[in-house]
This record gives C-alpha cells, sequence and structure tokens, in this order.
C-alpha cells in the first residue's frame, strides 16, 4: 500500500480486511431507522444512518458480534447469519455476492485472475453473425475482448486502441469524449464503478485490476468519490442516451448476457425501438461500419491477449 498525497492506493492487491469492513460501514450508513421500522426519537444521531446496535437487532446477533464482522473478522460466520445480515441491510443480489466473496474468499489457486482473456471462438462467430446489432464482449475488470464491426462504428475502433485503452473504465474517465457521448455520463460512471468493485471482490488479487484502480483514482476525482461509496451491480438492462458524432442522439436499449460456455465473459448488445429516429440512425451507422471496417478489425478468435 503507498499514500501519495491525501489518496491512499493499494498496489498489492485488495485487502479484503479492509474491503469488508469498509463496504458493512457504507451500507449501514445509508439506512435509517424509518427505513427498516425502527422507531426514531429524533435528536441528532453521531453516526449517519443505523447504529451498529440497531443493525445488530435486526439480523439477530449481539451487538460484540456484528461489530467484530464490521472490524473486518469474517471468519467462522455461518451461511445463516450471513443471510440476516444481508437481509438487514437490504443488499442487493451482486451486493449479497459481493459481500459473500469478502467474508469467504475464493482460494487463490482457483481464481482466474492469472490467466490471458482471449475471447471464446464460439463468441466470436456469435457477434459476427449480429451484423446489424453493436455488440461487444468484456471480460475481467471491463477489459473489451471480442467486438463486431457495428460496435466499432458506435464506441470507436477497439481494434487500433493500445491495450489498457480497450478497458470501459479507461474509456469513461480518461477518454474526454465519454463526457459528451453519454447523455447521463454520470449514471454511466457509477454503474461502471459498481460492476468494477464487484469484479474487485471476486479477483481481489489481480494485478491489472489493482493497477487500472490506482490510475484512475489518481487521475479522476469523479472515480475517487465513486469508488469511495463502495457500490456494487452486476450490469444488466437498460436505455442509454448517446449522442453520435456522426448521426446525432441515439436512444439505444442494452441486454447483458452471461454465456455459459465461459461465465467470465459478458455479451452486450444494442438496439434500437422499431422504426423510431434511432432505429434509422442506426440503420445508417450499421451500413457505414460494414463498409468502412475490414473483416480483420474484430480479434482474432482465441487471439493471444496480454496477460490476464
Amino acid at each position: 500500500m503507498r499514500t501519495t498525497g491525501r489518496h491512499t492506493l493499494i498496489l498489492d492487491g485488495m485487502d479484503q480486511r479492509t474491503e469488508l469492513s469498509e463496504f458493512l460501514r457504507s451500507r449501514r450508513a445509508r439506512l435509517r431507522p424509518e427505513d427498516v421500522g425502527l422507531v426514531s426519537y429524533g435528536g441528532r444521531r453521531r453516526v449517519p444512518g443505523l447504529r451498529r446496535e440497531e443493525l445488530a437487532q435486526l439480523a439477530g446477533v449481539s451487538t460484540a458480534y456484528y461489530a467484530r464482522l464490521e472490524q473486518g473478522h469474517g471468519e467462522n460466520v455461518s451461511s445463516g447469519v450471513l443471510e440476516a445480515i444481508a437481509a438487514a441491510l437490504r443488499l442487493n443480489p451482486a451486493e449479497c455476492e459481493h459481500l459473500t466473496r469478502l467474508v469467504r474468499p475464493v482460494p487463490r489457486r482457483q481464481r482466474g485472475s492469472g490467466r490471458p482473456q482471449r475471447i471464446h471462438p464460439e463468441l466470436q462467430l456469435v457477434l459476427d453473425a449480429m451484423d446489424g446489432v453493436p455488440a461487444y464482449v468484456f471480460g475481467r475488470r471491463l477489459d473489451v475482448i471480442g467486438w463486431n464491426r457495428p460496435a466499432l462504428a458506435l464506441f470507436g475502433d477497439f481494434s487500433t486502441m493500445p491495450p489498457e485503452q480497450r478497458n470501459m473504465a479507461w474509456q469513461v474517465f480518461r477518454n474526454p469524449d465519454s463526457r459528451t457521448f453519454y447523455d447521463d455520463w454520470e449514471a454511466k460512471a457509477s454503474m461502471v464503478v459498481s460492476c468494477l468493485r464487484l469484479d474487485a471482490g471476486r479477483y481481489p488479487d489481480d494485478p491489472r485490476l489493482t493497477s487500472l484502480v490506482g490510475e484512475l483514482s489518481v487521475r479522476s476525482e469523479d472515480f475517487r468519490r465513486l469508488w469511495a461509496a463502495h457500490d456494487v451491480q452486476d450490469k444488466g438492462h437498460g436505455v442509454k442516451e448517446l449522442h453520435h458524432p456522426s448521426v446525432g442522439r441515439l436512444t439505444l436499449s442494452y441486454q447483458t448476457f452471461r454465456p455459459s460456455i465461459d461465465p467470465e465473459q459478458t455479451l452486450i448488445t444494442y438496439y434500437a425501438e422499431p422504426a423510431s429516429p434511432s432505429a434509422d440512425s442506426l440503420r445508417l451507422l450499421v451500413s457505414w461500419a460494414m463498409d468502412s471496417y475490414p473483416a480483420s478489425a474484430r480479434p482474432a478468435a482465441r487471439a493471444e491477449q496480454p496477460p490476464g
């Protein structure tokens, strides 16, 4: 661990005990007594959110037991107690997974963070077949490891980017164009950081993830602020408002798929409502992409990528 000015960066992997302590504190701080059916007698509270004893009461454990867990001591916590604490904190599924991984980290030998990331050949075939739909695949730490030509026209030419820039977190926080590309940049940035935080729990000893978090923490005040919130969520589905430099405003829906062929790889697709102005603009963008980008602009399936 190294301190630079007023910011502390973790350089040798995520400290699981510190992560567990800060995550539980942040989840407790966002709840008020009235949110969980407890009586609030008013007056100034010394700490934001629920007190430790209030959370312990809701979870059915002693205050001392919960305090020890919040101090980062997750050893020997039963599944039942963990579930009760997650319910008391009103954690979403991604947060429950994150809490479990912080308390019971996967043994280092079973983690995949040391393996090279390569798109599975069958996933690349799926991308190539989606010739009218921008789609890409990301792996650990939001590295973009596969794409089709429409995705290049929509998001930029990944094939010409240096490896460290083929990453959604890098693009959002280090590419200045992202501020105008995403209509609600703050929501996009929050989602990206929440997904990256989920990966930090899954791969706490991933040196490239640690390096990425360190770089973004140094260079982006917005990243530091969002990372400190300890929010966790998995990418799902929704609608994005985009401002494309060639076709203007686009309203696109997105869907996320986690293929069973490799659960570490995630497929994201973007599409427009039929017969909408966005559908016409997207069709124009896709047509331009198929003319402008050669088939070689996609990564070769199972081609060697930089080490994981």
